[in-house]
């Protein structure tokens, strides 16, 4: 087999309509907003622009319509420096998404459609298994359907590529998953769901991720927002705490962007901590600014940032 490199995801691209406003309005009420954004975005899309930005080679397995949002799609793939295995279907719409984000503080609410990636299955996942295979690390979420995730996390695993498994949204799945995991990264709400308990202290977290040890995965990352993120397993147990440069504006994205520096890391043959740090410098700064895949950084600022934290 030729030498593994890059980074191979599979995920769902979707348009971001993002709304700015004080709150979330009420059944039956309209209230005014006081920002509007459109722009590219899906949990697998967005953390593969992520990589991108950061210096990965990395290829986006996914699907989208033959239409406006699916042309956006393959300009910033294009831009970035991904390579996109995307089928274009015509009789089905790119995905898009609904994200409310509260002027006040940034935090956000999401509805996702994926549109046409709502159909990729086993059989589309085997059509790339050339990509998956090849890969140095391989990443997958729950936006797509599970089955096609477990059949991808199988496929890299049985090839000895390094998997990274982002459980989000927090929709069911087959508990094989966690044995097909080196890096499982839920955040405290997609943790708290899995393992019944809320996640409020550093306790907490590690309570959580040793239950997900034991069910199979290599090492839990638990992304704990201004937090940063704690890491047990493979002998580690620890908390590698946030860094930004800036005022928080919007986190929408902060996750994706936490990935796809992490697994430009891992992809680079960095260990765990130093891949964590990157992950967390590069969320770090996306959430200093509005959208999701438009606020990527460069490789430049995040070793610039990175630089500042040593």
């Amino acid at each position: 087999m030729a030498e593994q490199t890059g980074i191979a995801i599979l995920g769902i691209y979707v348009a971001d309509t993002a709304y700015l406003a004080a709150r979330m309005p009420v059944s039956g009420e309209t209230i005014m907003g006081s920002g509007f954004s459109l722009g590219p975005g899906g949990k697998g899309s967005n953390q593969a622009v992520a990589a991108g930005r950061a210096g990965a080679q990395v290829s986006f397995i996914s699907k989208i319509g033959d239409d406006p949002f699916g042309k956006m799609a393959l300009q910033i793939y294009e831009e970035t420096g991904v390579t996109p295995k995307v089928e274009v279907m015509p009789d089905m719409p790119s995905g898009a998404a609904f994200i409310f984000v509260n002027d006040q503080t940034g935090e956000n609410a999401i509805i996702v459609y994926p549109g046409a990636a709502g159909t990729i299955s086993a059989a589309d996942v085997e059509a790339q298994r050339d990509v998956i295979e090849g890969a140095k690390v391989f990443v997958t979420q729950l936006e797509q359907p599970a089955k096609a995730a477990l059949a991808a996390l199988r496929m890299a695993r049985a090839a000895g590529v390094i998997t990274v498994f982002n459980p989000a949204p927090a929709n069911s799945f087959d508990d094989a998953c966690y044995a097909q995991t080196d890096y499982f990264v839920p955040n405290e709400s997609e943790a708290a769901a899995l393992v019944g308990f809320e996640i409020k202290t550093e306790e907490d977290a590690r309570r959580a991720a040793e239950i997900f040890v034991e069910r199979g995965v290599g090492t839990a990352l638990i992304t704990l927002g201004d937090k940063g993120v704690y890491i047990h397993g493979q002998g580690i147990s620890t908390r590698i705490p946030a860094m930004t440069n800036a005022a928080v504006i919007d986190t929408a994205g902060a996750g994706d962007a936490f990935i796809g520096g992490f697994a430009t890391s891992l992809s680079e043959g960095k260990g765990v901590e130093d891949a964590v740090r990157m992950g967390c410098a590069t969320a770090g700064i996306a959430v200093t600014r509005r959208g999701t895949a438009p606020a990527m950084p460069s490789r430049a600022e995040i070793d610039a940032l990175l630089g500042e934290t040593a």
